[in-house]
């Protein structure tokens, strides 16, 4: 539901943040934690145009995670009662800023557990017709949201660089395998969802209540290294291929930010099953995020758009990947991030991955440079972006998450 705080004529003191353009107007309001250059302390910062809002000494509020443990109606009143302290200048507010470009971002919370999941119709349908052309999709498929467990420990704050893995890498499918650096790194285009609240274990979430455990967003980048998981992923599933990196955005833009972009899922085709009582969210919990691709390698300039994509056309919904992660009576934590898996659309030019856009590496791109990619190479640069538009509300965006691609560790 929205309120005052989504007024598109809200205008701030913070002039930047009026700036057309910016992904951080005071409509927005989204969170990170950050150190300045005052006393190097960790602190919880609001983007608000190019400043940083000190909310720790504003506030109170010392950790991102203590506002993600809120419940819902509380997280909100608290965007009230910054969005009037960002409104409404008070005696000294300026002294509780501090310039975007001296703070030292760092990661948003503590990350004690990671899942993934593969929610994008389009992208499952094209990974599928590579490898099984008459059998694209698995049965299970259109009746669960497909994921699998990820690795907290290498996920990085955007910037970070990303050494190209080794692993066993085949020829033949049959094998044998030999141990080298994988020559198939890819990015992949995801939304991440930080949770809130969560749930005892053994006491699932129920689906109607999902959206309530849902904290924020951010931007993600699942990299994966193609040829080692087509050795490894069966039967249980990727593992190396994807536990050697994975880069977030460091501003969680929260649900309650997103409230004019939410709309209704795409519908489902009348001969596709309808979700089971425990993944029947209801209503609209969809949410319009236009999403983006962008390249550029050592030699180029300026960077490349690869893509571009809409958050809209997911299959399964962040509410129903809630639901579903906790229906077994799995607990989930304040702070336990889920990815959405890459988000692909009907068309070409909204392909999330490498894997896809080139077709398995069989429709290779050309870069301005007269350089092709078929796979990313040493010294390519990734940069992931985001924002939300609709009629009658003001656009807000979700910051930008990058990594350049180092070479492997020498042996």
């Amino acid at each position: 539901m929205t309120d005052q705080t989504h007024d598109p004529a809200l205008q701030s003191w913070v002039e930047s943040a009026n700036e057309a353009g910016t992904d951080f107007p005071v409509q927005n309001l989204p969170y990170g934690m950050f150190r300045d250059s005052k006393d190097g302390r960790p602190r919880l910062g609001v983007a608000i145009g190019a400043q940083v809002l000190d909310a720790t000494a504003a506030f109170g509020l010392e950790s991102m995670k203590a506002v993600m443990e809120k419940p819902k109606a509380e997280r909100e009143e608290l965007r009230r009662r910054i969005s009037r302290f960002l409104v409404t200048r008070d005696r000294g507010a300026e002294s509780r800023l501090t310039p975007m470009a001296a703070a030292e971002m760092l990661p948003p919370c503590e990350i004690g557990d990671y899942s993934d999941f593969y929610a994008s119709i389009h992208h499952a349908t094209n990974v599928g017709t590579m490898f099984r052309p008459d059998n694209p999709l698995m049965p299970n498929y259109k009746w669960l949201p497909v994921g699998y467990h990820g690795r907290a420990s290498s996920i990085v704050l955007s910037g970070t660089p990303v050494r190209r893995p080794r692993g066993q890498l085949v020829d033949n499918p049959a094998g044998p395998p030999v141990y080298g650096e994988s020559r198939r790194v890819d990015y992949e285009l995801e939304v991440g969802a930080l949770l809130g609240p969560g749930n005892a274990m053994g006491e699932p979430i129920p689906a109607g209540q999902a959206a309530g455990h849902l904290f924020g967003v951010c931007l993600l980048n699942d990299w994966s290294a193609r040829d080692i998981q087509t050795w490894e992923y069966q039967p249980l599933g990727p593992f190396l291929s994807k536990s050697f990196a994975t880069s977030i955005a460091p501003w969680v833009v929260t649900m309650e930010a997103l409230e004019p972009f939410r709309c209704a899922p795409e519908p489902r085709p009348a001969s596709d099953p309808q979700p089971l009582p425990h993944l029947a969210t209801g209503g609209e919990d969809a949410y319009s995020i236009t999403l983006e691709v962008w390249l550029r390698s050592a030699r180029m300039a300026e960077p490349m758009r690869l893509s571009r994509g809409n958050f809209s056309t997911m299959y399964w919904t962040l509410a129903q990947m809630v639901a579903h992660h906790a229906s077994n009576g799995c607990p989930l934590r304040p702070g336990d991030l889920i990815g959405s898996g890459t988000v692909s659309g009907p068309l070409k030019e909204n392909r999330g991955c490498l894997l896809e856009a080139t077709w398995r590496g069989t429709e290779p791109i050309e870069l301005p440079t007269g350089e092709v990619r078929r796979f990313l190479e040493d010294g390519d640069e990734v940069t992931l972006r985001g924002w939300c538009e609709a009629a009658g509300a003001r656009r807000i965006g979700l910051g930008e998450c990058r990594g350049v691609v180092q070479a492997a560790v020498a042996h």
